[in-house]
């Protein structure tokens, strides 16, 4: 038998928020141009741009490597940080998020959010369903959760979990029990929407909580983790709760 289901956890990139086919690189040189811009405004002594861009480019994917290396992720913060410090930069912390917003922001325009979200999540929080984020990210959250508020999306999610400020990342079921105790709830009665089957699924499923793909093609997978439901949009889940209130 079923158990009730009292919450939700959603993962944020290409779930609550789809960024679609991104050229990385393109946009990251234009949040370097960005961030760039702004420290040059603060009248600092810079190097130059190409030699700014490369540096701070090569630091991230190196810890971006190391990150699936050994499943912990770092904090973009703190890696924009050492590198003002090595400059001989002396800056406020609400600059240091400020330079972080303008690297993220080239990447934030090109996200979209499905038709009718807004009012399915007000509908979720009428029923007196728990909502919450369980995303594995090195954006520091104060960036993140400006992008949520300027989508309207932070006011239904008063939990919301980075996988930067802990220890772990999905799928350790550490990361999975972190997000239950939060939510207040046991596992059993949360569900956790994702796109992605290794971290998302295969996290869900080990942790006790109701999987769901969010999955747009509809295209076959080969994962040995299995998801107990499918959805082409997220404006789907309603279908899937009714199944756990009979």
């Amino acid at each position: 038998m079923s158990h009730p289901l009292r919450g939700i956890l959603f993962d944020l990139g290409d779930t609550l928020l789809d960024f679609g086919d991104v050229d990385v690189n393109a946009e990251f040189e234009k949040g370097a141009r960005l961030a760039y811009d702004y420290l040059t405004d603060l009248g600092l002594p810079m190097p130059s741009f190409k030699a700014y861009h490369r540096k701070q480019f090569c630091s991230v994917r190196f810890n971006y490597v190391l990150t699936h290396l050994h499943g912990r992720d770092f904090n973009a913060l703190d890696l924009i940080g050492r590198f003002s410090r090595r400059m001989g930069h002396k800056i406020t912390h609400e600059q240091l998020v400020e330079l972080a917003w303008l690297w993220y922001e080239p990447v934030r325009k090109c996200a979209t959010i499905e038709p009718g979200l807004h009012e399915m999540l007000e509908t979720f929080r009428q029923d007196g369903l728990k909502l919450g984020l369980l995303s594995n990210t090195f954006i520091p959250p104060e960036v993140l959760d400006r992008h949520l508020t300027q989508e309207d999306l932070l006011k239904f999610l008063p939990v919301r979990i980075y996988s930067c400020e802990l220890n772990h990342r999905k799928p350790h079921p550490s990361i999975f029990a972190r997000a239950a105790e939060k939510m207040a709830l046991p596992a059993e009665e949360l569900m956790f929407v994702g796109n992605c089957l290794k971290a998302d699924v295969r996290g869900a499923n080990r942790a006790g909580m109701v999987s769901v793909l969010k999955d747009p093609t509809g295209r076959r997978h080969t994962w040995r983790s299995k998801p107990d439901h499918r959805i082409r949009r997220l404006t789907d889940l309603p279908q899937i709760l009714d199944l756990y209130s009979r």
